[in-house]
C-alpha cells in the first residue's frame, strides 16, 4: 500500500511524464514493456507530410517526362527526411526521458520537417533548396541540443560519444549549405559526399561506447513508420483514382490500376510484418546495416504510391508519357521494395533455397510485368500476392514436417 506521504511510483525506465526538466540519462537496453510513445507517433505523422510532398513532386516530374531529374530530387529530399527521422528514433530509444524540455525540443524538430515540406516543390521545380536546407537545419540543431543534454548528464566514454554526435551533426550542417551556394551541376556530387559523411557520423561517434538502444522499441518504430508510409501510398492512389473517375469517367481503365495497387500495398504490408525482426538486432553492426537499409524500404514504399498516381494520370490522358514508362513507375519501386525487405528481414528467417528465392524471383517477375501494357499493375499485384501465398505455404509445409519428425 502507498501512503499519502509516499512519492508516486516511477514508470519503467525511470520516466516521470510531465516533469519540466530532469537529467537525460541512458535507458536500459533490456527495459521491459518498452513501446512507442504518443509523441513518437505524432512525430511520425508529421514527417509523413514531407514524404507526401516528395511523392507528389515525383509524380509531377515523371508525368511530365522528367523521370531522371525527378528521381534524383526525390532521392535527395527523401534522404533529408529519412535521416532526420532515423536519428531522432535512435536517440529516443536511448535517451527519451519524456520531460517537458525533451517534448519541446522534439516539437521543434517537427516544426523543422514542416518547413522542409514547404520547400519541396521549390526544390523540384526551381532547384531552390533554401527552405529544404533551413528545415533540415532546424531539425538538426534540435537534435544537437538533445545530444548536448545527454553529454551534460554523462561521464567518460558515454559523454565523449554524445559530444562526438553533437560535433558531427553541426559540421554536417555546414557541408549541406553547399546545396544553396554551389552551382546546380555540382549539387548531386555534393549530395553524394555529404550523404556518406552523415552516414559515417554514428559509426565514428560510437567508437568506445555504444548507445543503449532498445531492440524491440527500434523494430516497432520502424514498423510503425512503414505502416504510415504504406497508408500514405493508399491515400495518394485513392485521390488519384477519384480524380480520374470524376474528370474522365474512365472507370474501366482505372479499376485494374486501383485493384492492383491495393493488392500490392496489402502484399507489401504482409511481407514486411510476416516475421518479428527484433531478435535479429543483436549488435550495433547488424542494427546499422538494418537501419540504413530502410532508406530504400521507405523510399520505395512511398514511390509505389507516386507510381500509382502516374499510372492513373497516364490512363486518363493527363500524363503525356508512354504506357511502358507509367508501368515502370509502379513495377520498379515495387521490385526494389521486395528485394530490400528480403535483404533486411526475410532472409534471416527463411530456410532452404526455395524459401530464400521467393522474394528475389518475385521482384524479377514484377519487373517483367512492366512490358504488359495497361495490365502491368494488375499483373504485378498478382505476382506479389502469389509471393505471399507461396511463402505462407512453404512455411506451413516446413512446420508440418517438423512436427512429424520424431
Amino acid at each position: 500500500m502507498i501512503s499519502r506521504s509516499s512519492p508516486p511510483p516511477v514508470p519503467a525506465g525511470g520516466q516521470v511524464p510531465g516533469r519540466p526538466v530532469r537529467r537525460l540519462t541512458a535507458r536500459a537496453r533490456a527495459e521491459a514493456h518498452r513501446t512507442a510513445t504518443p509523441l513518437e507517433l505524432f512525430f511520425d505523422l508529421c514527417f509523413v507530410v514531407a514524404v507526401a510532398q516528395a511523392g507528389l513532386q515525383l509524380v509531377h516530374a515523371v508525368a511530365e517526362g522528367h523521370a531522371g531529374e525527378g528521381i534524383l530530387n526525390y532521392a535527395m529530399v527523401f534522404f533529408a527526411i529519412w535521416w532526420a527521422w532515423m536519428n531522432f528514433t535512435w536517440f529516443a530509444s536511448a535517451y527519451d526521458n519524456d520531460d517537458a524540455l525533451y517534448r519541446v525540443v522534439t516539437l521543434v524538430q517537427i516544426a523543422g520537417v514542416l518547413v522542409l515540406a514547404a520547400g519541396v516543390s521549390r526544390a523540384f521545380d526551381d532547384h531552390d533548396f533554401l527552405l529544404v536546407w533551413l528545415g533540415y537545419v532546424i531539425m538538426r540543431l534540435a537534435l544537437a541540443a538533445q545530444w548536448l543534454r545527454a553529454a551534460g548528464s554523462a561521464t567518460g566514454p558515454e559523454r565523449t560519444t554524445a559530444l562526438r554526435y553533437t560535433a558531427g551533426v553541426l559540421l554536417c550542417l555546414v557541408g549541406w549549405l553547399g546545396l544553396v551556394l554551389l552551382p546546380e551541376p555540382a549539387r548531386p556530387w555534393l549530395f553524394l559526399v555529404m550523404a556518406v559523411v552523415e552516414l559515417c557520423v554514428p559509426v565514428l561517434a560510437e567508437r568506445g561506447f555504444e548507445t543503449p538502444w532498445h531492440p524491440r522499441h527500434i523494430a516497432e518504430r520502424y514498423g510503425l513508420f512503414t505502416i504510415i508510409v504504406l497508408g500514405e501510398t493508399i491515400a495518394a492512389a485513392t485521390v488519384a483514382v477519384k480524380s480520374g473517375v470524376d474528370d474522365h469517367h474512365a472507370l474501366g481503365e482505372l479499376l485494374p490500376i486501383a485493384t492492383g495497387g491495393l493488392l500490392i500495398v496489402f502484399s507489401a504490408w504482409w511481407i514486411y510484418f510476416v516475421v518479428p525482426i527484433h531478435g535479429h538486432l543483436r549488435s550495433d553492426r547488424q542494427a546499422f546495416l538494418w537501419g540504413y537499409g530502410h532508406y530504400l524500404v521507405f523510399a520505395s514504399a512511398a514511390a509505389i504510391g507516386a507510381g500509382l498516381e502516374v499510372a492513373v494520370e497516364q490512363a486518363t490522358g493527363k500524363a503525356h508519357i508512354s504506357t511502358l514508362s507509367a508501368s515502370a513507375a509502379v513495377t520498379l519501386p515495387t521490385a526494389l521494395y521486395l528485394l530490400t525487405v528480403w535483404a533486411l528481414h526475410s532472409r534471416h528467417f527463411k530456410v532452404g533455397i526455395a524459401q530464400q528465392a521467393v522474394l528475389p524471383v518475385a521482384a524479377l517477375l514484377v519487373i517483367c510485368c512492366t512490358f504488359l501494357g495497361h495490365g502491368a499493375v494488375l499483373a504485378a499485384s498478382g505476382v506479389t500476392a502469389l509471393a505471399v501465398a507461396t511463402g505462407v505455404t512453404l512455411t506451413a509445409r516446413r512446420a508440418g514436417r517438423a512436427r512429424l519428425t520424431p
